[in-house]
């Protein structure tokens, strides 16, 4: 009877079964554990236990912390007593105020279903984590919630100096005048993956935005004079159009092969490129033309007679302004060398000094002593291979050489003169000699032993050039 008695005055203090969460506490003996004698629910009892939702008060954060709620007893919206499954949080999801959680909600995160970033995945307090279905411990950074597109590229991680909630692209934010590179002219108008390449990285989708080299222009852009005209592109051209010729004026000439100097500094552009072509063109007509190549441009009333160094007598203050010195007859295409240098001019230049003089042979100048015997295939060799300027007489032709030839000389051969072979009739001839023994020698064998022994009269089954004995 006792016992019944017990359970009856339980139930008439006890208003009813508490929930799960606070299941351990059921009984007589632990109501002051939440509830103050003579008083209602007391917040402080709650909040001694609940210490998380104590610390994010005294910090000032999360929703406990709004004004509006801090100022309410927690048993307004987490009443007891209503059975084990009641939900003592539970709030209408429609109609929450998520900007009393220190968080507003804007753009896409308006559209977003709560669960979507309250998992707990993304609570970084690890006793948290493990509550379930908790709201509490969530981070602010996106980087927290979302991947990190930029895999860690960019410096600064605070992504909403670029980026709204509206939607990760486009950049809302992002000012590129702000940057090391304002865009002007026709890079306004480019799309960013024409200099922002889209590649992957990781496994992921990427887009490079760092490590850019964007000095010059031709970091990007390719150099449609291929360097001929230096690197600095601004020096010509501006960002408004490729085209365009206004900044011309700029152009530093002296950063090319040819410095302009005298009279060149006051000649327009015009008068020596051709302007009338396509703008990755222009400028490309006299590449590699250096100072002293003045007949590149500038007609050779001397008709290359007198060589093409027109420095050494001309200068760029005018043509006219003639540096008196003597002739070099060196500054021409024909050196005058050995016997050359003691022929009167006269001998050579036959009319005027500027006419020309034929001279890449010896044989437009001398008669072919040989008479064709060196042509072959109309090509004739030329003079200098056996003879120098220091007279015909003496030659050049070497032993090496002969052994180089269809006969090389070896044994008594090597002691013989010249002439001995080569001078007929006080003529020197040098072909059609005959390579056999007896087109020299006389077959002393002849009609003396059978040709069975000595087929087509070949000596040497039995001879040497050592000496006819051997």
């Amino acid at each position: 009877m006792s016992i019944y008695c017990f359970t009856d005055l339980q139930a008439q203090l006890s208003p009813g079964a508490l929930t799960r969460s606070h299941a351990e506490l059921e009984g007589i003996s632990n109501c002051t554990q939440c509830h103050t004698l003579g008083e209602k629910v007391s917040n402080e009892k709650c909040l001694a236990c609940h210490e998380e939702i104590a610390v994010r008060i005294d910090q000032q954060r999360g929703y406990h912390a709004a004004p509006a709620v801090r100022r309410q007893e927690c048993a307004e919206c987490h009443s007891e007593h209503h059975g084990r499954n009641f939900e003592m949080v539970r709030f209408d999801e429609a109609t929450f105020d998520h900007d009393l959680t220190g968080y507003e909600l804007t753009g896409a995160h308006q559209q977003i279903d709560c669960r979507s970033c309250h998992r707990p995945d993304f609570v970084a307090d690890d006793a948290l984590r493990g509550r379930a279905e908790t709201y509490l411990g969530l981070p602010k950074e996106c980087a927290d919630c979302h991947d990190d597109y930029h895999q860690g590229t960019l410096s600064s991680s605070e992504c909403t100096q670029c980026h709204t909630t509206n939607a990760f692209a486009p950049a809302e934010k992002f000012d590129h005048q702000q940057t090391a590179f304002p865009l002007r002219g026709q890079h306004e108008q480019t799309d960013c993956a024409a200099c922002h390449e889209e590649t992957s990285r990781n496994g992921e989708p990427f887009q490079v935005f760092t490590g850019l080299d964007f000095n010059n222009c031709n970091s990007c852009h390719e150099d449609a004079h291929n360097r001929n005209l230096g690197t600095n592109c601004k020096q010509c051209h501006t960002e408004q159009s490729f085209a365009s010729r206004a900044s011309l004026r700029r152009f530093d000439h002296s950063h090319t092969l040819f410095p302009l100097k005298g009279a060149h500094q006051q000649t327009d552009c015009g008068q020596c490129h051709t302007m009338d072509v396509p703008a990755a063109s222009i400028f490309q007509d006299h590449l590699g033309v250096l100072v002293n190549e003045c007949n590149r441009c500038h007609e050779d009333v001397h008709e290359d007679r007198f060589g093409s160094d027109c420095a050494a007598c001309h200068n760029e203050r005018a043509f006219t302004d003639v540096d008196e010195n003597q002739f070099d007859h060196s500054l021409t295409a024909f050196h005058l060398k050995g016997r050359h240098q003691e022929v009167d001019c006269r001998e050579c230049h036959t009319e005027s000094f500027i006419e020309p003089v034929p001279h890449n042979e010896c044989a437009a100048c001398h008669q072919d002593y040989h008479e064709g015997d060196f042509t072959s295939a109309g090509n004739s060799r030329d003079c200098a291979e056996c003879h120098s300027e220091e007279g015909f007489d003496v030659t050049l032709y070497t032993l090496e050489a002969h052994n180089q030839s269809q006969f090389p000389l070896d044994g008594a051969h090597l002691a013989t003169p010249c002439f001995a072979c080569h001078m007929v009739e006080d003529r020197w001839v040098f072909r059609e000699l005959g390579a056999r023994c007896v087109d020299c020698h006389e077959d002393v064998h002849q009609g003396y032993i059978s040709e069975d022994y000595y087929p087509d009269q070949d000596c040497q089954r039995c001879h040497v050039t050592d000496r006819w004995e051997a």
